[in-house]
């Protein structure tokens, strides 16, 4: 686990983190795999790899883009987490449409079916597996996560039936917060990757981020049960980590 002084020094730090994560990859493998999250703190991080020298390290094109969860509104929504992806990073640097897997929109060829858009993506999980995934999800390089102050990450919320399931993505309606219908990877499929960074600023997280780490269930707080399989990286600002036991957090911004 690591701490920033603030929010701005957090989203600069992951971007880095993310550059250097994803220059290794390609160096052994050619092509990266990550898992984009939407909300504030998605958006900051993408918005400083944007603007970052670093950037264009990566070869973008050798990058194949997934995203954890989706608003269930139309294509082009200013809310929809693709559209701020787009907007903050996605449209500056060159990528290979082909590696872009955005989650259906509610004006998609679904019809309007959630539940229908959440099977299709998981087909094309399904289709993007390799023979050493051992599985219908691809093993991520990175999986990047939200966390919110109720302690929801991608769009798992506490105690809601999607944190029961054992399929790969489903839909999810009546979420507490808008939109509420929205299209979600689950939890076993987040822990196939390889590495979950769960992010989280601010002082509305501080509770949230403190049961995480304390041993709280999955089912009460879903970022619990956020893991990876080789690594499970904690990215927090002061305000986010101030709930927590000085022996967990490691400062890493003066």
């Amino acid at each position: 686990m690591l701490v920033h002084r603030d929010a701005q020094l957090l989203a600069e730090a992951v971007a880095a983190r993310l550059v250097t994560r994803l220059v290794d990859v390609q160096s052994a493998a050619t092509v990266a795999s990550v898992v984009l999250t939407g909300g504030g703190m998605g958006s900051a991080v993408l918005a400083a790899l944007a603007g970052s020298p670093a950037r264009d390290a990566v070869d973008w094109r050798a990058v194949e883009l997934w995203w954890g969860d989706e608003r269930f509104l139309p294509r082009g929504h200013p809310d929809r987490n693709e559209t701020q992806a787009r907007a903050a990073l996605l449209d500056a640097v060159e990528l290979d449409p082909t590696r872009v897997h955005p989650m259906p929109a509610s004006d998609g060829p679904d019809g309007g079916d959630p539940e229908a858009a959440a099977m299709g993506y998981a087909a094309e999980l399904r289709t993007a597996t390799r023979p050493e995934d051992h599985g219908d999800v691809p093993s991520f390089d990175v999986l990047l996560l939200g966390v919110g102050p109720d302690g929801h990450v991608a769009s798992l919320f506490p105690g809601m039936p999607a944190l029961y399931e054992d399929r790969p993505v489903v839909a999810v309606r009546g979420a507490p917060k808008p939109p509420p219908i929205r299209v979600t990877m689950t939890a076993p499929a987040i822990r196939t990757a390889k590495e979950v960074w769960l992010v989280a600023a601010g002082a509305e997280k501080a509770a949230a981020v403190r049961m995480a780490l304390a041993g709280a269930g999955p089912v009460q707080v879903p970022a619990a049960g956020a893991i990876g399989r080789q690594r499970t990286l904690w990215l927090l600002d002061r305000a986010a980590a101030a709930q927590l036991p000085s022996s967990l957090a490691r400062l890493a911004s003066p």
